[in-house]
């Protein structure tokens, strides 16, 4: 039978949906008329085996409490097999309601206020602003950036680690970089936050995304230190576009912090989903193999015109290519601006939102974060108008602070 092709071509009107990403567009940027390619869900049409999935559900007519399946459980086990060789346990699973929320509940059980959270940044900005609302200290251990290539500071890591530091919030793979961090580098960290008695938490949300030949590793595959000291949190939002669904889980192998988490989950019967989020997932990991393919080669297209388009007409701005993810980092520090010149010239030149390079930590000063997951007509337009914004008005930009 022939595999069915998926169409990511087509441009979808999500105006008056509800959609963060355009019915914000005023609230959070100051004006509505930008093109949307800053939060990260796709513009890309969710597959039809979700949506039959859960049109299917509806129609049993009656939406009341429910209770997940042995497939959902056997479709997150044998997809975390098939695609990283991870054999995982039934009770090693549950959903979460999540990510965020989920190391929000993880901070909360593992810590106390006061003690230190470590974080690297440039990074996902929640794993900042979760540990200080939850009255934690966050600890900064930056990436270390060489001819636009980032490492983790594993020596700087040691060096900083004190009595407080309960826990270290770990992106694999890395937003907003999209570095598919490699077995070495994850089993060095496990060594490291092991013998210090620092708990890692891996949001890996963006697992299945990996492109261009690169693999994603399991933190808690690398070494029995690694299982042994950590919650790793998976979900099928951002590869299948379904994030409105809220749908995720945790894995963890250990027994006493499993037993420890899931119990603070059970006390608030927040490892409790709503119906679709199960279907939805059971869909995506039965049924989504052929559009996760069509979906990350239409991606890694995007990429590679998104970069050549800027070497060719913008050189001034630099693709940082990604090893995983739709989202692109980009470096304009050529452009010579200050941020809030950067930002200015996104907004109100180039008519663009993109996520300002600095909510990710002072080191993403003189970046911007772009989302490629649209349609390729969009994303040239987008460069088209970044183009003439920059030839425009860069050398003559004045901005009031």
């Amino acid at each position: 039978m022939n595999e069915k092709k998926y169409n990511f071509n087509e441009i979808i009107d999500r105006k008056g949906t509800g959609s963060l990403k355009i019915d914000a567009l005023k609230e959070r940027y100051g004006r509505d008329d930008l093109l949307g390619l800053w939060v990260a869900d796709m513009d890309f049409k969710t597959g039809d085996f979700i949506t039959e999935a859960i049109t299917k559900r509806c129609k049993n007519g009656i939406l009341g409490y429910t209770v997940p399946s042995d497939n959902y459980y056997n479709s997150i086990i044998r997809w975390v097999e098939s695609q990283y060789g991870w054999v995982i346990q039934r009770e090693w699973i549950s959903y979460i309601p999540g990510i965020v929320k989920g190391i929000a509940f993880a901070i909360q059980c593992f810590s106390k206020p006061l003690d230190k959270i470590i974080i690297q940044p440039p990074v996902y900005h929640p794993f900042r602003l979760i540990p200080s609302r939850l009255h934690r200290k966050v600890v900064n251990n930056p990436l270390i950036e060489e001819n636009g290539k980032y490492r983790m500071d594993l020596e700087g890591l040691r060096k900083m680690i004190d009595k407080d530091c309960k826990m270290l919030i770990l992106s694999n793979p890395h937003n907003p970089i999209g570095i598919a961090w490699d077995k070495e580098t994850l089993e060095e960290l496990a060594d490291i936050c092991y013998k210090r008695y620092i708990m890692v938490i891996s949001d890996e949300i963006h697992a299945d995304m990996a492109l261009f030949g690169n693999k994603h590793v399991p933190f808690a595959t690398v070494s029995p230190k690694a299982a042994l000291n950590n919650i790793t949190f998976m979900s099928p939002s951002k590869t299948f576009n379904l994030a409105g669904v809220m749908t995720s889980h945790s894995i963890i192998p250990d027994v006493e912090i499993r037993k420890t988490y899931y119990e603070f989950l059970q006390a608030g019967e927040l490892n409790e989903g709503p119906i679709f989020a199960y279907a939805a997932t059971e869909a995506a990991y039965e049924k989504g193999h052929a559009w996760r393919s069509q979906m990350l080669k239409y991606v890694e297209g995007n990429i590679m015109f998104a970069d050549k388009y800027l070497k060719e007409n913008i050189p001034q701005i630099k693709a940082i290519i990604p090893e995983s993810s739709f989202l692109l980092w980009l470096d304009c520090r050529e452009l010579g601006l200050k941020q809030y010149e950067l930002a200015f010239l996104f907004i109100n030149w180039a008519r663009l939102a993109l996520n300002n390079g600095v909510m990710f930590g002072q080191e993403g000063e003189g970046f911007m974060r772009m989302n490629v997951g649209t349609p390729r007509a969009i994303l040239k337009q987008a460069l088209v108008q970044l183009k003439e914004a920059v030839d425009s008005h860069t050398k003559k930009l004045v901005v009031r602070e």
